[in-house]
């Protein structure tokens, strides 16, 4: 089973940048679709970036459009997400997430097959 490891969390005060990785055990190119979600303290897991496979397709949730990008390198087996303009509402475990076959919802998590266990991003005022 291909397993997804996520890193570059922390603490970062607002107006900071972070760089997170995820890094797959596997080919990242046997995946139709790569994204990112995030689970806030007390709330449930919602969508942040999704990037296609050929990497001409990336989507992005309203609040984070404009100041994080997601990309990921095939040759590496690797999904970042860059993250800059924090804002303390950014606070949350985030998750990278993959899909072996694509139906549409690139913004739902059941549209995703396999998980990493999750990094922290604090964002302090």
């Amino acid at each position: 089973q291909v397993q997804l490891v996520e890193s570059g969390g922390g603490l970062v005060q607002a107006g900071g940048s972070l760089r997170l990785s995820c890094a797959a055990s596997g080919r990242t190119l046997d995946y139709v679709y790569m994204a990112w979600f995030r689970q806030p303290p007390g709330k449930e897991r919602e969508f942040v970036a999704a990037v296609s496979g050929s990497v001409e397709d990336s989507y992005y949730a309203d609040s984070v459009k404009g100041r994080f990008t997601i990309s990921r390198d095939n040759d590496n087996n690797t999904v970042y997400l860059q993250m800059s303009s924090l804002k303390p509402e950014d606070t949350a475990v985030y998750y990278c997430a993959a899909d072996r076959r694509y139906t549409g919802t690139y913004y739902s998590q059941y549209e995703y097959d396999d998980w990493g266990q999750g990094t922290q991003v604090t964002v302090s005022s």
